[in-house]
């Protein structure tokens, strides 16, 4: 069974966290530094989250459909995604073994993965705050 109920679920948790990240003093500008539009297509349940990270423009995060256009596009199942922002899947293995894939220029994505180490904790406390602390274990 799905770790998100539905697409609202995961726009709660994964897209808050995105929203939240592009808003960040510390953590934005160097994410923008990527220079890129990565669209995250989710299945189980299906949903897609569009984030805009363009050096010197404030970053965007669209929930569902948009008008942006990705230069990058990387699907997965949504509990891959939720496992990977616990810091439980690794990226690299993960587009090795299939269970993510990406089109485009993928090494700007692998240039941020680095970056995201501090995200984990936040991820995790933040599923607590909202009194999913089910999710923290999977």
């Amino acid at each position: 069974m799905p770790y998100f109920k539905d697409a609202d679920e995961v726009y709660e948790f994964i897209g808050t966290l995105f929203s939240d990240l592009a808003v960040d003093d510390e953590l934005g500008p160097k994410f923008r530094k990527a220079n890129t539009i990565v669209q995250y297509r989710y299945t189980n349940p299906e949903s897609v989250i569009t984030v805009k990270m363009i050096d010197g423009e404030d970053g965007e995060v669209d929930l569902g459909e948009t008008d942006l256009e990705p230069e990058v596009v990387m699907s997965m199942e949504a509990d891959t995604a939720h496992k990977f922002w616990l810091g439980k899947v690794n990226v690299t293995v993960a587009l090795a073994r299939g269970q993510m894939k990406a089109k485009g220029p993928v090494a700007k994505i692998l240039k941020l993965v680095p970056l995201v180490k501090p995200v984990f904790p936040r991820y995790r406390a933040m599923l607590e705050e909202k009194g999913r602390a089910d999710l923290v274990e999977a």
